[in-house]
């Protein structure tokens, strides 16, 4: 089957984090569309582990206007193209102060396929030694702390993790151990 085909793009907003953009674009029968796209740089989640105990970290989530847990994550400043593994080892430090001796890559997700270009690579972190944070100003109502891996699953089911990135990941790792 033939693809989709972009025919014109034009750029329709831009900040420090994502841009957004829209596609002209000619479908393999020929018709004509149209494509809304969030364009956002590749992410790493890390879940952190020490013995039976996983790191998450609590913000408020505006776009929800709600308080969440979810695994330490994010993207490099200014959407610059950073290699995984030091991301994740600067976001787990950033966000929770720990330092890994060991990041393992364990797979990759897609946001949302349907309207963001933006991916995700997955780390288990051990070896964990305690340190300071060094959170952004964005950051600066985020807290972290350890949970057992009972209390990380029944959060999950009790609708307490609810970030769609935590939740992938968690599977990756039950899937990877």
């Amino acid at each position: 089957m033939d693809e989709i085909q972009r025919v014109a793009s034009r750029e329709v907003y831009r900040n420090d984090w994502m841009t957004v953009r829209e596609d002209q674009v000619r479908r393999p029968d020929g018709s004509n569309g149209i494509y809304g796209v969030i364009d956002k740089p590749t992410y790493a989640l890390i879940i952190a582990t020490d013995h039976d105990r996983f790191r998450m970290v609590e913000q408020f989530r505006y776009p929800l206007g709600l308080r969440r847990w979810e695994f330490p994550q994010g993207t490099a400043p200014g959407r610059a193209d950073v290699d995984p593994t030091e991301l994740a080892h600067r976001e787990l430090r950033e966000e929770t102060g720990l330092r890994a001796e060991s990041m393992v890559p364990i797979g990759l997700l897609d946001v949302a396929a349907g309207m963001s270009s933006q991916r995700g690579r997955v780390f288990v972190a051990t070896g964990i030694t305690e340190g300071d944070h060094d959170r952004e100003h964005t950051e600066q109502d985020m807290h972290s702390e350890w949970f057992s891996r009972s209390d990380v699953e029944q959060m999950m089911l009790r609708g307490e993790i609810t970030d769609a990135q935590s939740l992938a990941a968690w599977t990756l790792f039950l899937l990877t151990e």
